[in-house]
């Protein structure tokens, strides 16, 4: 092995490793509140039948519960609004102070 090779391999040792989006979103904390800063409006819900909030929503935290009905787990929320901006048919608030996501990774 000649001295370039050496020298690569070890440049190559300390390249940092990336982490994928589901890494960096694991090492986010939540701290959930009680009282859901998102509610879906649930008459509307049912007529609605674009039902965008469940494509969009990045932490895929809307679902269609065994009746077909729209379902909504708040305590993995990003805050990211994507859901304010696309579905009509809920109430957006943030979290209070204190509770919600704090990100930990860029």
């Amino acid at each position: 092995m000649n001295i370039s090779e050496d020298k690569k391999s070890s440049a190559e040792q300390e390249r940092p490793s990336f982490l994928t989006i589901e890494a960096r979103l694991g090492v986010n904390v939540f701290k959930v509140d009680k009282e859901r800063h998102i509610v879906p409006k649930e008459e509307e819900c049912k007529v609605c039948t674009a039902r965008h909030c469940l494509y969009v929503c990045p932490a895929h935290l809307y679902t269609l519960d065994k009746e077909g009905l729209i379902a909504f787990n708040h305590e993995g929320c990003l805050e990211c609004g994507t859901c304010r901006i696309t579905c009509l048919h809920l109430a957006w608030n943030f979290p209070k102070g204190g509770y919600g996501v704090q990100y930990r990774f860029g």
